[in-house]
């Protein structure tokens, strides 16, 4: 075992996963609430877009690159050996509906790599795709797919309301969290509903929060930036008013400048009762397992953001865990609510805009 594992890696278990009671009718009832939400934009916009992470802030092409030399606990899956795949990065906010970025919540990356070689899991053979969907916080909103059901209807039930009344919610829920933390502690419920900082989306530092299969273990995964640019702007400041689409603004003018890194990194599970796998509310500790750099995504100065690109990747394209390898299956019960709401919710889309949404085996045409 590599002394940067404190305790060698537990070995994925069928016995560690467990069907809620009643989760098939928990995932139906998930569904038909997105479903809510998105006729409700739906109607408004005359567009489909996502029931949740509606709204892009940037729009990315890069590469990913495995290391080579990786130690045996961390060769596995995607990672078992050196290879360079392309990547589309896409970073959101939570909301279904698209609103001032005055209304500040939760920041979303997903990314997708194409060309990935290797068994598929059932459903996505033929294609080349592994995605991880991400958000910058450790540890998932709620615990399992019921209680993510509960907060969702929330969600849903604020959608189509006044955005003037949103964006004064938020000034206060920002006010609010400000005061949390000043006795050094956070609120996920708080900065969920309105209270996240307005600060610049390139600067944090994502996470899976809830676990996959890593080839015979199980790990949850993150990525942080790492190039000078891209790390002066952790918690830095965005000006937002008059702007709405101030985070968006920020992201193409870095990439107008610059170019971007991050490290993908890798957290094993070592132990069960700490780090559970149906809880995803669970924040596992660094401490017991570190995360371990495993990839770097690398991106050069482009346009992070045009109407082409929104085509593209905002319609053209659907972000989803279980466009995985078969060595990276999602794991709990949030994931496998995840397998069918994602899914069906794509259609929708696809349908709504008259538009064929498929896995890419290449990148796609831009129109810059």
């Amino acid at each position: 075992m590599d002394k940067q594992f404190l305790a060698p890696p537990l070995r994925y278990d069928s016995s560690f996963e467990k069907l809620e009671e009643d989760e098939a009718s928990t995932i139906h009832e998930l569904l038909e609430t997105m479903e809510k939400i998105n006729e409700t934009t739906f109607r408004d916009m005359k567009h489909g877009l996502r029931a949740v992470h509606a709204k892009s802030h940037g729009l990315l092409i890069g590469e990913f690159s495995v290391l080579d030399n990786l130690d045996a606990e961390l060769a596995q899956g995607l990672f078992a050996q050196a290879g360079t795949y392309p990547a589309v990065m896409r970073f959101s906010t939570i909301p279904g509906d698209l609103l001032d970025d005055q209304v500040s919540t939760p920041r979303g990356l997903a990314i997708k790599l194409i060309g990935v070689p290797g068994q598929r899991l059932a459903g996505t053979e033929g294609d080349t795709t592994q995605d991880f969907v991400m958000v910058n916080g450790p540890a998932f909103g709620a615990p399992d797919a019921k209680h993510f059901l509960k907060n969702l209807k929330l969600v849903a039930s604020t959608t189509d309301k006044s955005e003037a009344l949103k964006k004064a919610f938020s000034a206060l829920a920002r006010g609010a969290e400000k005061v949390v933390e000043a006795f050094g502690s956070k609120s996920p419920t708080i900065i969920s509903l309105g209270g996240h900082p307005e600060t610049n989306v390139l600067g944090e530092t994502f996470y899976s929060q809830v676990p996959m299969l890593y080839g015979p273990y199980v790990a949850k995964f993150s990525i942080a930036p790492v190039s000078p640019e891209l790390v002066a702007l952790t918690n830095a400041k965005v000006d937002l008013h008059d702007h709405p689409d101030g985070l968006r603004e920020a992201v193409i003018a870095h990439f107008a400048r610059y170019g971007g890194e991050w490290e993908f990194r890798v957290q094993l599970c070592t132990n069960l009762s700490s780090m559970p796998i149906e809880d995803a509310s669970v924040t596992w500790s660094e401490d017991e397992s570190p995360f371990v750099t495993v990839a770097r995504i690398t991106v050069p100065p482009q346009p992070a953001w045009n109407a082409g690109r929104s085509a593209a990747i905002d319609d053209g394209m659907a972000f989803n865990p279980w466009h995985a390898l078969a060595a990276h299956r999602p794991l709990g019960s949030v994931m496998r609510a995840r397998k069918v709401v994602y899914g069906a919710m794509a259609q929708v889309r696809s349908r709504e805009n008259k538009l064929a949404i498929k896995e890419p085996t290449r990148l796609p045409p831009f129109n810059e």
